[in-house]
Formats: C-alpha cells, structure tokens, sequence
C-alpha cells in the first residue's frame, strides 16, 4: 500500500479511468452536503493565505500490466463520493464558462480543464471519461458530459446535485471556485492487489459507522474479494434485486439482515452490529461452502421478508394474515415467520398450515396485550421458537410450544383472555380500531373498515352527565360510569357519531342512524336492548368476549398429545399456573393487583412477572416484590432487610424468620387504590437494592 498526500486535480491528471465496483451503493451526496463542500472551496479560493484545502482519502487498486495504448483502469474501494462531487462541481464550470464566452479564467479554456480533469482525449468508448460511475448514475453523469438530453430515467442525486452546482456559478465567483478546487488535498491511497486486503482497509476507513450503513458493509464484505466478473454475477442476479425489492423502504434491509441472522443462530444480534455478527456467521459451522450459497440465501429468505413486513404477499388469503401482523406491530415475530414462510415456499407445509400458524402468532401476542403481559420478552420467544418444531408433525408441534410456554411467556388461556378483556380501557388501547373491526368481520364477506367509522361511547364521555342518562344508570351512576365508560362493552362503532352525541339511549336507538336500523354486528346487541346500564354493558361485553375467544382462538390439544412435546426433564405433574388460579383474585381485588402490576412492570423492561403456587412473584434478577392474595388485601412480602427500607409511614412489618409465602423480610399490605402510590415507592427502594447489588 502505498499513502501519499496530494492535490486532487493531480489525481484526476493523465490518462487513466476510476471505475466504481458494481456493488457500491450508488451516489448519494444531498445539497447540503454540497453547499459545505462549496462554501469551503470558495473560501480558500477567496483567500490567498489558505494554501489547501483537505477533503479526505481516495482509496484504490493500482492498475494491472495494460497496453500502452489502453486507458489504465483503477478500482476505487473508498472515496467515489467526493471524487463525483469535485467532477460534478468542474463540470458545471466548463459549461457555465462554454455559455459565457465573454467570461474567462486566468490561463486555461473549458476545453483544457475538461480534457485534462474528466476525459481521456481521443477515446470513443467507456474509457473516455475519468470516472466511470455505475447503473443510473454513469448514464446520467457520462450523458451530462457529451451533452445528450436527460430522458425520464436519471440518477436523481447526480442531476440535482450538477443544477445546484451550474445555479451557484455566477461572473463573480468561478475564478475563485476554480482555484478553491485546485487547493483541494486528498490522501493517495493505492492498493496493490494480492499483498493488500482491501476489506481492512474498508472497514477502518469506515469504523465509525456513520458512513456506510450495516447492509451496505455486508454487500462490500461478500462481493470485494470476488473476482470481478463474479462481482457482477452476484451483484447482478442477487444483491441488486433484493435492494429493488424494498423499494423507498431500503433501510429496512438491514433490520432484515438481522432478523435473518435471529434466525438462523437463535440470538438476536444488536442492529449496529448486525455487520460484524453476519462475518462471524459468515465463518461459523452454520455458516455457507461458498459466497454464492450466502448471498443466494439472504435473496432467497430477503423475498419473505418484504411480502410479511412491507406488505407485498400476492396470495390475498396469507395477506390478509400478515396484515394483522403489521397492524399489530409483531415485527418481533419476524424471525420465526421467516423460517415458517421457507417451509411453506418448500412444501413441508400446506398453505392451510401456514395461515394457522400465522394467526396463532397473532392470536397469542393479541391476548397477551389485552391480558396487560409485557411484551419484553417476545423477541427472545420468537427467536427460540422455531427450534421447537418438529418436522413430522409440524403444526401440532407449533401449537404445543405456544401451550407450553408458562409464566410471563404463556398464552392466555379463555377464561383469563375474556376476563380482562371485559374490564380492559379498550378505549385507550393502542390496537383498540383493530379489536372492534376483527369483532365485526368475523365471517363477514363485505368487510368494515373501522378508519372509515367512529368509536362511539353508548354511555356518553360528557363529564356532565345528563339527568336522563343518571336515572338510566341508576343511584350508583358514577361509580358505572367510571368503570365501564371505556370498556369493550360500552363501545361501538358508528357513522352518526355527531347525530348520536349525548342523546339519551332511546334516542340513540330510534333516530335516524341509530343502533336501530345500524347494518353492524356490534350494533345488533345494542339494538336489543331496553335499558343500558351495568348489566347491559356486563352482558354485551361477555357477548363479545365470547366472540374474541373465536376470532383469537386459543390451541387446543389432548394432555396425552402436549406430554409428547415437554422438554426433557420437565415433568408431567408440574403445573402451570395464570391469574386465574388464585381464588381472592376477582371483582375489586382483581382491579387492584392489575393496577399494581402494571405499574410493577412499567419500573424497568427487565422486571417481568411469574405465577407461583402460592404467590406471584415479580423479578428482576430474581424475586424482589412477591404478592398473596388475600380476600380483602394483598399481602406484599419485599425481597429486602427491613432495616433497609425507609417507611415514612411505618406500615412495614419485619416478618424475618416468621416463615411466610414469599421472599424477604418485609411485608406490607395493600386494600385499595388510594395506597398503591406509597406503596410503590417501598417496592422501588426493593427493586432498586437489587440492582444496586448485582
């Protein structure tokens, strides 16, 4: 290797051709990349004193033992930004000076600087320019040079980013310009090839990663020690249409990259170093024999990818499963459905299959959020799933694994998912349009989209209250109205919102777009109602609750057919335990322990919760706050010494050696809701000790 400094027009001096590898990501400097790069180079052409002015490095491959009479041809690894950017800036002042022949520089004509900067004088073919870019951008650029009109298909950054420059050349400015761009200096980096390793090179050139994005790095790692018709081969037939296929979406190639990565090593590699995790699979066991097989796979698993993540399934029936997928942001599911959709495309499944598993992906996450279960840790369910799958019996085995799956991991069962669905501030809710229209389009042919309706309170938001509507909810009015205002079963959809508006709920019913004549499924067990208070609304939600646990179906399968598919070890006796097992759990102490765990939860992504026995315990690195309840409280134990615990209220009691359910020496108990705000500042002191000691 051999590094030098010198002036950048030096560089471009001479016969010779900078050829841009196929596989570099085209040119993408923005204006405002080019404004600085103009603002600097007329300041030191505007100022004697400034001798130089530093641009960076061209990095590239010496040229090979050529004819005399042949234009040398170097390989440019790192620098065709700047390189296109200087060429562009010169070649709007040849044709600004060609326009405006009353003006002149001090002692060269536009013909000597374009003969001596970016042709090769006399060459008719390609190696007649200086820099040979690649695709759009070398038709746009080479097409801008012999002055041929620019049609329809043009390198957008090449042509805007030429305009700027032509549009900020004016009579007196270009003699400065000029000598700006003389003073340009840039480090001569020439490459030999067989003694130096280009990648290395790259890759500290690019070590900040600010540069070059991680895709765009594996694309330079597989295709730069290729030979180069190879590189054009593999460019052309795999990398190229896999970019094409994420269209605008390109940055999503590679979050991609790292789901494929997920899996195929079940472990999730961070998004920055996606690059140097896919080298190191690259040469791994698990790795390809050949480049070609690396780069056909990423084609491959990449055309799965964009029909589940962005969209482009053909087949309507599998898109309008994804569709849910998206719609529920479940991207980290992606993983899993990317090996899933490689077994369908190779037949080890049936379409049928397929769509199955899709929608238990989806069944399973939307019980999970009605049922208030973080999502913390899906990634790492979903990226260790797929190992779970056995061939022979590949459906039956993905629902067995959903089954299994316990604690913080386990799939709501019926009773849990319509328990919380009824009570759940459905209003409030993230996916709360996607939950009333699957509601409404279950076996319905002309489907509803719930963008082109309004949510609709049956029992009206006002904080005033009419006196109609109290008399209808009756003496305990309030107390309804703020528990069931915006839940599953007070809530509709409708085209009349404003006509509805407060009415009383006759009203409601009879005027014109009323629940009475609404064409909705929703709508129909309003319509049969006489009254609308806490039983109606009770009875309508328990309507469509039993209506979800349709639509989000739970799997089913035999205790003799589950036992299969326990992990070694596991035993047959050990049982799972949800909310559903502790018997003082229900009505008021229900609401309580859920507004505690979600505020348990929301103290770090870490904590998570798990169902004991006899407790239920939240943890960190492990237990630091453990919950029994009880029938008119819950008993709290804090993992923790008590004389460690500031209790300004001295609520506290040391139960150290007393033998209670739960760990640690403090307990503390909890009966409504107005405590839970102190009660939470003793479980933090708990949870932080914890982290405090690890």
């Amino acid at each position: 290797m051999e590094a030098t400094q010198a002036q950048l027009l030096n560089l471009l001096d001479g016969k010779k051709q900078f050829t841009i590898p196929i596989y570099q990501r085209t040119y993408s400097w923005q204006i405002k990349q080019c404004q600085q790069l103009f603002n600097d180079i007329y300041r030191v052409g505007n100022d004697a004193s400034e001798l130089s002015h530093f641009i960076g490095s061209i990095v590239y491959f010496k040229p090979g033992n050529s004819p005399i009479t042949s234009v040398p041809e170097l390989l440019v690894i790192d620098g065709q930004q700047r390189l296109t950017t200087v060429s562009l800036m010169l070649l709007a002042l040849i044709h600004f000076l060609k326009e405006n022949d009353n003006i002149t520089l001090e002692d060269e004509t536009w013909e000597e600087i374009q003969e001596t900067y970016l042709v090769n004088k006399h060459r008719k073919d390609d190696s007649k320019f200086k820099l040979l870019l690649t695709r759009k951008d070398k038709a746009t650029y080479t097409n801008l040079i012999d002055e041929i009109e620019i049609d329809g298909n043009y390198s957008k950054r090449v042509l805007e980013n030429y305009k700027f420059f032509k549009g900020k050349l004016h009579s007196d400015n270009v003699q400065a310009i000029y000598h700006g761009i003389k003073k340009l200096i840039i480090v001569d980096v020439i490459l030999e090839r067989d003694k130096d390793n280009p990648q290395l090179i790259f890759e500290s050139l690019n070590s900040t990663g600010l540069d070059l994005s991680q895709a765009d790095l594996i694309r330079n790692y597989i295709l730069m020690g290729q030979p180069l018709e190879q590189q054009t081969v593999l460019y052309e037939r795999y990398w190229y249409p896999m970019e094409q296929s994420f269209g605008e979406n390109i940055g999503a190639l590679a979050w991609f990259i790292r789901d494929y990565l997920t899996m195929k090593e079940a472990s999730i590699p961070k998004i920055n170093l996606v690059y140097e995790t896919y080298k190191n699979f690259l040469h791994s066991k698990n790795g390809f024999k050949s480049v070609n097989e690396a780069i056909k796979s990423l084609h491959k698993y990449s055309k799965f990818y964009v029909r589940i993540a962005l969209l482009k399934e053909q087949d309507p029936d599998i898109a309008k499963k994804l569709k849910e997928i998206t719609k529920l942001k479940i991207d980290t599911s992606y993983p899993f459905l990317l090996a899933v959709y490689g077994d369908y495309e190779d037949e080890l499944i049936n379409k049928d299959e397929f769509i199955q598993i899709i929608s238990l992906v989806s069944n399973y996450v939307f019980r999970r959020a009605i049922c208030g279960i973080p999502t913390n840790s899906l990634n790492k369910t979903f990226g260790t799933l797929y190992k779970r799958i056995k061939r022979e019996t590949y459906l039956e085995s993905v629902q067995a694994a959903f089954l299994l799956m316990d604690g913080y991991r386990r799939f709501p069962t019926d009773a849990e998912f319509t328990k919380d669905l009824q009570v759940k501030d459905v209003y409030n809710f993230r996916s709360r349009n996607y939950l009333l229209e699957s509601l409404e389009n279950w076996k319905r042919k002309e489907l509803v989209n719930a963008e082109n309706y309004t949510i609709e309170h049956i029992l009206p938001q006002n904080q005033n209250l009419s006196l109609q509507w109290q008399q209808e909810l009756g003496e305990d009015w309030e107390k309804v109205k703020n528990q069931y205002l915006h839940t599953l079963g007070n809530l509709t959809l409708t085209g009349y919102n404003s006509e509805l508006s407060d009415r009383p709920f006759s009203n409601k019913k009879t005027i014109e777009g009323g629940f009475n004549t609404s064409p909705l499924f929703l709508n129909e067990s309003v319509r049969i109602a006489d009254i609308w208070n806490k039983q109606a609304i009770l009875k309508r939600a328990s309507t469509l609750a039993q209506r979800a646990c349709i639509v989000w179906k739970e799997p089913h399968l035999s205790q003799e057919r589950l036992d299969i598919y326990k992990e070694p070890g596991l035993s047959k006796e050990q049982t799972v335990y949800n909310i559903e097992n502790y018997e003082h759990l229900q009505g008021d102490m229900l609401v309580l322990f859920q507004n505690l765990e979600k505020r348990v939860l929301n103290l770090d992504a870490s904590v998570r919760v798990e169902f004991k026995k006899l407790y239920i315990a939240f943890k960190s690195q492990t237990n630091f706050v453990d919950v029994v309840p009880q029938k008119k409280r819950l008993r709290l134990s804090l993992n923790t010494e008590f004389d460690r615990i500031k209790d300004s209220k001295g609520i506290c009691k040391d139960v150290s050696g007393l033998g209670r359910w739960g760990n640690g020496d403090v307990e503390v108990g909890l009966e409504n809701l107005s405590e839970l705000d102190y009660i939470m500042e003793l479980i933090e002191q708990a949870f932080e000790i914890q982290v405090e000691s690890v």
